[in-house]
């Protein structure tokens, strides 16, 4: 294969994985805008975000099978045209209803799209060096995706219409789709995969479950009857997944993806990372608009230094060294460098502090965020069977949503109670109370920021305990001269 071919692969594979990350995140600066638009009651509103994550989050072990079983070229493509027909929808909604319906098609098509473009991007790169670079771009897409999605919904937003935030995926996707049809050869299915419908029930009732139930919690709180149940459902039915498993002809979910002690590490790194990344975004977007009054473009522009430093992490840090180093060498202090990021971000105070505290703080964040994620995608889908790649590309993606999905609902509820208890504590007579609001709201980011900083530090404990591989893992079948019939490249 044509090495100029499997980079503009690379281009395609890149293009749609940043369109399903950015898309959790581009649509927040919008919701001010959508919500009036659309007469949307403060409930309600949550469901613009939570309608996507749920439905991805829930369906991405199904997913990843379907890829596995339909052939990973066929369901990237499926995965594009659903993703752009349901952005058109969206952006064109006439009520709220129609809008919760089209970010939960989204949801469904992305889970789609993001363990096929994985398993391509393992399967296409198998030689170590090109291996390193091509994870590297990825990497960055990966860890920056949420920030861009920051900027370009300020941007929108701003100069356009919050619509646009979901007509954009229209044209990205279409182009994706093209490249894709004109660079990746036809795939075709593997002769002994077959999908697991016991096994696709409980583990994608049990994803949704637990996705639902952590959503739910930021606003109703922990101890509400429907977040118990939901939670308390979703653990059983994973463990009857996890029982099924060992039982099944062609599990959904090989044992020996998570037997993998590598993989184990890689999959619980990602999972306690997206816990402190995802919520930090949040509060340092309500720090900016809601604190210092700074508009949805200037919120945005914030982000780029950040973005920048992931993008040096993941392609000059990482991918550089990872062939030559143990991989927990670089997952380990790029996560101390993040948590440190952290500790800074959590001092800052109603008095504008962007440069003296946010700025150095996203540098080091993103610098050390990136190169740790970039390690963790490539042990995450190294050494896999190809025919399994799919399944394991989705488990990686579900600890990435999960994550988010805990880390937002969790650090939300600990910032509103931090915050209660210092609007308690503090209010008195003669006090300025809405000085004294921001200060709670402030004091609230700062005691949830420390907590995500507790989370990287466990993140980098546990990548140290577990990961023990002296190089990263390649593909299994990677230097052999027989080409893989699925999804090569002509």
């Amino acid at each position: 294969m044509a090495d100029n071919r499997r980079w503009w692969a690379l281009v395609v594979i890149a293009l749609a994985q940043l369109m399903v990350v950015l898309d959790m995140t581009i649509v927040n600066i919008a919701l001010p805008s959508a919500q009036a638009d659309l007469n949307m009651s403060d409930g309600n509103r949550q469901w613009v975000i939570t309608a996507y994550t749920l439905a991805f989050g829930g369906l991405l072990l199904l997913g990843g099978r379907i890829s596995d079983l339909a052939g990973r070229k066929t369901t990237f493509m499926i995965g594009l045209v659903g993703f752009a027909a349901a952005s058109a929808l969206g952006g064109a909604a006439t009520g709220q209803g129609m809008l919760f319906g089209a970010r939960a098609l989204q949801g469904v098509f992305a889970a789609l799209l993001a363990p096929a473009a994985l398993s391509l991007l393992a399967t296409t790169f198998t030689e170590p060096k090109e291996r390193a670079k091509a994870f590297g771009v990825f990497g960055a897409i990966v860890g920056a995706g949420a920030a861009i999605g920051l900027l370009a919904g300020g941007l929108l937003t701003e100069y356009l219409d919050w619509r646009w935030c979901l007509y954009v995926n229209v044209p990205v996707a279409l182009v994706a789709f093209a490249g894709a049809w004109a660079i990746l050869a036809p795939g075709g299915r593997h002769p002994d995969a077959h999908l697991d419908v016991p096994g696709a029930l409980l583990g994608s009732g049990g994803m949704l479950a637990l996705v639902y139930g952590f959503s739910e919690a930021a606003s109703r709180g922990w101890d509400d009857g429907l977040v118990v149940t939901l939670l308390v459902a979703g653990v059983v039915l994973l463990a009857a997944f996890a029982v099924w498993q060992t039982r099944a002809r062609v599990p959904l979910l090989p044992m020996s993806v998570i037997k993998d002690r590598q993989r184990v590490g890689a999959f619980l790194t990602v999972l306690f990372v997206t816990v402190g990344m995802f919520g930090v975004f949040l509060f340092l977007t309500y720090y900016l608009q809601g604190v210092l009054g700074w508009s949805p473009l200037k919120t945005g522009l914030a982000y780029l230094p950040m973005t920048a430093a992931m993008i040096v992490g993941s392609t000059q840090i990482a991918a550089r060294l990872l062939s030559r180093v143990p991989p927990r060498t670089l997952i380990v202090p790029g996560l101390l460098v993040a948590a440190g990021g952290l500790a800074i971000i959590a001092q800052v105070g109603v008095e504008p502090a962007y440069a003296s505290h946010v700025l150095p703080g996203m540098l080091m964040l993103g610098l050390g965020m990136s190169t740790a994620m970039m390690t963790s995608i490539s042990l995450a889908t190294g050494s896999v069977a190809p025919r399994d790649s799919g399944a394991a590309s989705a488990t990686f993606n579900t600890a990435q949503q999960v994550g988010g999905s805990i880390g937002t609902a969790l650090l939300n509820t600990i910032a509103a109670s931090a915050t209660a208890t210092y609007l308690t504590a503090h209010a008195g007579p003669g006090v300025d109370k809405r000085l004294l609001q921001a200060e709670a709201t402030v004091h609230g980011f700062n005691v949830a920021t420390w907590w995500a900083f507790g989370a990287l530090l466990l993140a980098a404990l546990i990548a140290g305990v577990v990961v023990n591989a002296e190089r990263a893992p390649t593909p299994q079948g990677a230097g052999e001269r027989t080409p893989e019939p699925v999804d090569t490249l002509g």
